[in-house]
């Protein structure tokens, strides 16, 4: 097997425990401009026996042409999937880990309002950090939460969740383009590419930036 070929060889033995795996993935915890967004998908052991979508990968390993036809096969393929979203706002707010927290509580919200509760199941988070527990425990109560270190490349509840957050998040940036076309958020995504930090150089930041983490930015004009 390929060590960039996820599988369900976790999510098969967790199914000993319980019914329902959770996987969640976020995307843009690195950008300088646009919202953090957590991926999340529920399978269970009809879905793991039904395999896995082909081609099927961590989002970074799949080129963005091949992304959104994969994302629709990923969500055909899992009982829900669901979207959360933290703003900028609230990643200088609370932090990076607090807003991750907002965004997977508000998509796991979500998964509950499709009737798949996560306080019955087990959750996959990708990652060596649980940037969940903490902040679900006010809405959602107390859930399981295993962190899994690589899960984005080795889980496919994981990847599946990571290829939703991927997709949703490019075509946001890439819609808010054309209001901010210095920043050139359709190639870069609201990362610190050459191009970005220019534009922020030149023009300042604009709301959908953290300000917080621009060290010493120009004024904002927007």
């Amino acid at each position: 097997m390929s060590a960039a070929v996820p599988t369900l060889e976790l999510e098969r033995r967790l199914f000993g425990e319980s019914s329902l795996i959770f996987g969640l993935d976020e995307v843009g915890r690195g950008a300088l401009a646009g919202p953090v967004t957590v991926g999340a998908c529920v399978i269970d052991s009809a879905t793991a026996d039904a395999g896995i979508p082909d081609g099927l990968r961590d989002s970074k390993l799949i080129s963005e042409k091949k992304r959104p036809e994969l994302a629709e096969r990923a969500a055909a393929w899992v009982r829900g999937t669901a979207l959360g979203w933290a703003t900028p706002g609230e990643v200088d707010d609370v932090g990076i880990l607090g807003a991750l927290g907002l965004a997977a509580t508000r998509a796991l919200a979500h998964l509950r309002q499709q009737g798949y509760d996560a306080a019955d199941g087990i959750v996959l988070l990708d990652g060596n950090h649980d940037y969940v527990s903490r902040v679900a425990a006010t809405s959602l109560g107390r859930i399981d939460v295993r962190s899994v270190i690589k899960g984005d490349r080795d889980c496919a509840s994981i990847s599946a969740a990571s290829i939703a957050a991927k997709v949703a998040r490019d075509e946001l940036m890439t819609e808010l383009h054309p209001d901010f076309s210095p920043y050139a958020w359709n190639r870069n995504k609201g990362y610190g590419s050459a191009a970005h930090r220019a534009a922020i150089a030149e023009f300042g930041l604009t709301p959908h930036h953290r300000h917080s983490w621009v060290i010493s930015p120009p004024a904002s004009l927007f």
